[in-house]
C-alpha cells in the first residue's frame, strides 16, 4: 500500500489531504483511482489508513478509515553524526540509516575528510539528501520523517551529540571499549542516542580526546576495520538488537 507523509494540519475530523509532489505521484505515476487506499503518517508516530475521495494533480482528498499508533519507530531517538565521506557515499549512509531507525542524520566536517561540504551549495545538497531520507522512510514503513541537517563543524557536531542520554563515538584507536560491553551496561533503552562515525580516514587522536572530554563513550566496533559507509549500519544494527528485539 502506498505510504505518504503529511503535516497534522492536513488532517481534519475524519478527512485528510495530500498535496504537492505526492499528489502528482498518486494521480500520474501510480494512476490511483477514487476508492483506492493509502497509508499516511503524520510525522508524530500515528498512521492513518484512508480511502481516496478526490484525485487531482495539486491535491488529493481522502476519508480516514483507521488511525493507529505505529510500531515501526525505535524506542530511542537516534541521531547519526556522519563525517563527510567522498563521492555519493553519504546518500547510501542516509538511506540505510533511515531503514535502521535513525531519526536524524547530521553530516559534519572532521580533520580527515577527503571531501568537504560546499557552503554555497549546502541548502541545495541538504534538500536532495532530505528527499533520499523521505523515500527511504516511505519504503521501510517509518512513521516519523527523519531529518537531515545542514553540515556542521566537528566541534559543533560533538557539542550537539553530547546532549544525548547515550553518546557513542566510534573509534578504532587506543582507549576504546567494545560496543558490546558499553551496551550491556545499559538496562533500559535511552530516550536519546547519538552515534558518531568518521569518514574514510577515521578520527585523529585529538578529535577522539575531545569527544572523550565531552563525555562520549568511545566504542570499538570489533577486530576488523569497517568502511565509513559500513560502520553506521553496524552500530545502528547493534542498537536495534540491544534495545528493540
Amino acid at each position: 500500500m502506498p505510504r505518504f507523509f503529511i503535516d497534522k494540519s492536513q488532517i481534519e475530523n475524519n478527512t485528510l489531504y495530500i498535496e504537492g509532489d505526492d499528489a502528482r505521484h498518486i494521480a500520474r505515476s501510480l494512476r490511483m483511482a477514487v476508492g483506492d487506499t493509502v497509508t499516511v503518517s503524520d510525522g508524530e508516530g500515528f498512521e492513518y489508513e484512508a480511502t481516496l475521495e478526490k484525485i487531482r494533480d495539486e491535491r488529493c482528498d481522502a476519508v480516514i478509515i483507521q488511525k493507529k499508533v505505529s510500531f515501526s519507530e525505535p524506542k530511542s531517538k537516534i541521531t547519526l553524526f556522519m563525517a563527510y565521506p567522498k563521492s555519493d557515499k553519504l546518500e547510501t549512509v542516509i538511506q540505510k540509516a533511515v531503514e535502521l531507525g535513525a531519526s536524524r542524520i547530521v553530516p559534519f566536517e572532521s580533520s580527515r575528510c577527503i571531501k568537504r561540504p560546499s557552503a554555497d551549495k549546502a541548502k541545495e545538497r541538504t534538500a536532495r539528501l532530505s528527499k533520499i531520507a523521505e523515500a527511504a522512510a516511505k519504503q521501510c514503513g517509518r512513521a516519523v520523517l527523519p531529518e537531515v541537517s545542514i553540515p556542521l563543524s566537528y566541534k559543533e557536531a560533538m557539542r550537539l551529540g553530547k546532549e544525548a542520554e547515550l553518546a557513542i563515538f566510534c573509534y578504532e584507536g587506543s582507549g576504546a571499549r567494545s560496543l558490546k560491553a558499553i551496551l550491556e551496561e545499559i538496562t533500559d533503552a535511552p530516550k536519546t542516542i547519538s552515534v558518531v562515525v568518521g569518514s574514510e580516514g577515521g578520527f585523529s587522536e585529538e578529535e577522539a580526546s575531545f569527544a572523550n572530554e565531552l563525555g562520549f563513550k568511545i566504542a570499538n566496533l570489533g577486530p576488523r576495520i569497517l568502511r565509513c559507509e559500513t560502520a553506521p549500519d553496524y552500530c545502528l544494527s547493534a542498537l536495534s538488537y540491544r534495545f528493540e528485539l
